[in-house]
């Protein structure tokens, strides 16, 4: 593939991507500003890529599923863990629109200024961000109603549904499964698992 729009024309194809938002996100978050130079032969083929610090893109027809798994609405407020180079920061910010909001968080300190600079194309400035992840996940404190995590767990990480909303949503790969867990109340989930992913992990070394 060549383009964003065949890349886009063939995840419509095999029905990995479905819905208006998420479609015309992809459209206006080109995946060339997120890819660096040394790989931009590659931008377009669905393959995640190197990023940095042992980190990648991830595939893109692995983001648009767990995209729309997410059911993103209008003015949600969401958290995205495991920004890197900031792809999925921006998709989730055209998809929420003007009234949602995105936090991006990140723990390798270089992707988290390319991530920034990366997202500085966008005019999200005021409603979006990315910021270097801090010694516990998420952002205990705060609540969000969408969660989506791009880095594989090697356990559920039950604190994080403490920051989603009753009714939200969380999105995690857990080893090699997709796992999406619908918050019905504080003492109730509704868990749905995809196997058959592959993701870095999700860093808990906060050294780096």
């Amino acid at each position: 593939m060549k383009s964003m729009q065949e890349l886009i024309d063939s995840m419509i194809i095999a029905g990995t991507l479905h819905t208006p938002a998420i479609i015309d996100a992809f459209y206006k978050i080109d995946r060339k500003y997120f890819v660096p130079e040394a790989f931009s032969e590659f931008t377009y083929i669905d393959r995640p890529l190197p990023i940095g610090k042992d980190q990648t893109i991830s595939q893109p027809s692995t983001v648009a599923f767990m995209l729309e798994q997410l059911s993103i609405k209008e003015g949600d407020k969401v958290l995205d863990i495991g920004s890197g180079s900031g792809w999925t920061t921006s998709l989730l910010c055209a998809i929420v629109g003007e009234e949602g909001s995105v936090t991006g968080l990140e723990r390798v300190d270089d992707l988290v200024e390319q991530g920034k600079k990366n997202l500085e194309q966008f005019s999200f400035a005021e409603r979006c961000h990315i910021q270097k992840a801090r010694e516990k996940l998420g952002v205990p404190g705060q609540t969000f109603d969408r969660i989506l995590v791009s880095a594989s767990a090697q356990e559920i990480p039950y604190a994080l549904f403490e920051q989603l909303k009753t009714g939200g949503i969380l999105v995690i790969p857990v080893q090699n499964s997709i796992f999406k867990f619908t918050k019905l109340s504080n003492t109730k989930l509704q868990k749905e698992e995809f196997p058959g992913f592959v993701f870095v992990p999700l860093i808990t070394d906060l050294s780096i």
